[in-house]
């Protein structure tokens, strides 16, 4: 296996380090993808639990999370190896993540009770699983340069890496789980696939990324993490509560996709087209977002990004049912602006690991990250028992047609909730203080730091 050795911290990096690094996500994004579009609609419809159950269990994860997130920051921040502290838990966590999620999309022959009991106890292992391998893969971004335009590209090389494996997950999971028998054995087999292909890419990032070395650098200690987090100050806060906001937007709509194509507009025929043209779509949106964010800047770039969005959430609400295309269109257009604040989101959160280190003198690229995917992972189960329970208050009962009252949670699901919830995120950022302007001042600063306690 490849040393360790420290990266450029202020020079572009190579194309096959940032495509390798974005490459992880793509594999990352099997699973996140696979649960978030079809996890509930599993429970539900295949698995035969009940909305409101289903919403439980989507809770009761989450508040494992609560312990297991900060426990795994404080660990990736502590470890040391010839190969890093982050790249080493892409190797270890990409199987346990592999068999969890093969086990999480399974139905066992147990009675109603005891497949309820299995469902919790699965998806509370898949989402430590995920933790062991999302936050120090995540925690690499500010770990491989320091460079702010740098820490853009990496993230839309990241972005866009994960959309492609979005990309696969809508347009391959139904057709795969008919290839191995349909039903729960079809989720099964597919998942297993997937499982494979994520370790194999995980190993890819592993040895085609370097994380940057400091010559002085100390294991952090348990008060200095808490303190490098609280130093995070207000940049931390706003942004960690956009991002509560904007994955919960993403997660309920993207849980309610299937039932609106299957119910709403009875064409379930196009869930797999229409999730393909989406992903499509949203990979040209972060494609374009670099270059914008370097004319416009960071926080100006996710709110245009945001309004453009919202905007045509609004237009979708308002589309009949049966005029397809132009259900398509407003999608397509939506997936383009919603990009921004996706790519900024995860272009911010290192210029934020910065700022505490500026602060607190403590570098916890970890303790940060795990904080930030703690509140993604609150806000996934949120939006998905939120989704749930919305199913379970208007009516909606599996595999007949659906009430009007239920037809119409559906469609708030898809279009103006999700809306609502992106204007609660846009406004914490238009008080987001750390601009570009500001993050330079920071960058230099911190650089002269560096250089007096003698890190590379």
């Amino acid at each position: 296996m490849p040393k360790t050795t420290a990266a450029s911290p202020s020079g572009p990096l190579s194309v096959s380090v940032r495509a390798g690094y974005g490459i992880g996500d793509f594999a990352v994004n099997l699973f996140f993808q696979s649960a978030l579009l079809f996890l509930l609609f599993f429970y539900t419809d295949v698995a035969g639990i009940a909305a409101a159950t289903a919403a439980s269990i989507f809770l009761v994860a989450r508040v494992v999370d609560a312990v297991t997130d900060p426990i795994m920051g404080v660990i990736a921040d502590r470890t040391r190896t010839r190969w890093g502290r982050f790249r080493p838990w892409l190797i270890i966590g990409g199987p346990l993540l592999a068999l969890a999620g093969v086990a999480t999309f399974t139905v066992p022959d147990f009675s109603d009770t005891g497949r309820v009991i299995y469902a919790y106890a699965t998806y509370i292992a898949f989402g430590i699983a995920y933790t062991i391998v999302s936050i120090p893969y995540s925690s690499l971004t500010s770990a491989l340069t320091e460079n702010a335009h740098e820490r853009t590209v990496l993230s839309t090389y990241r972005m866009a890496f994960a959309m492609l494996g979005g990309l696969l997950v809508a347009a391959a999971t139904l057709p795969l789980v008919e290839m191995f028998g349909g039903g729960a054995a079809g989720f099964q087999g597919t998942v297993a696939v997937y499982g494979v292909l994520a370790c194999v890419l995980l190993a890819i990032t592993f040895a085609t990324t370097r994380e940057r070395a400091f010559a002085h650098e100390e294991v952090p200690g348990l008060s200095q993490t808490l303190s490098a987090l609280k130093a995070g100050g207000w940049p931390l806060a706003l942004l960690i509560f956009a991002f509560w906001m904007g994955m919960m937007a993403f997660t309920v709509r993207s849980a309610a996709i299937i039932y609106y194509f299957t119910y709403n507009v009875a064409r379930e025929d196009l869930v797999p087209l229409f999730m393909v043209s989406v992903a499509a779509f949203n990979f040209i949106g972060i494609v374009l977002v670099p270059a914008v964010a370097k004319r416009l800047g960071k926080r100006r770039t996710y709110l245009w990004g945001a309004f453009g969005g919202c905007l045509t959430g609004i237009a979708l609400y308002l589309t009949p049912f049966d005029q397809i295309a132009l259900i398509f269109i407003i999608s397509w257009l939506g997936s383009i602006m919603f990009a921004a604040p996706t790519v900024m989101g995860w272009s911010m959160l290192p210029d934020a690991v910065d700022y505490a280190e500026y602060r607190s003198h403590v570098r916890a690229d970890g303790a940060i990250y795990a904080a930030a995917s703690f509140f993604q992972k609150m806000a996934m189960a949120v939006g998905g028992a939120g989704a749930a329970l919305i199913l379970a208050a208007t009516g909606y009962v599996p595999n007949v047609p659906q009430t009007p009252d239920a037809l119409w949670g559906i469609l708030f699901m898809v279009a103006l909730g999700p809306v609502l919830l992106f204007v609660a995120g846009a406004v914490a950022m238009l008080f987001y203080p750390l601009t570009d302007e500001k993050f330079s001042e920071v960058a230099t600063a911190l650089a002269e730091q560096r250089a007096a306690r003698g890190d590379a």
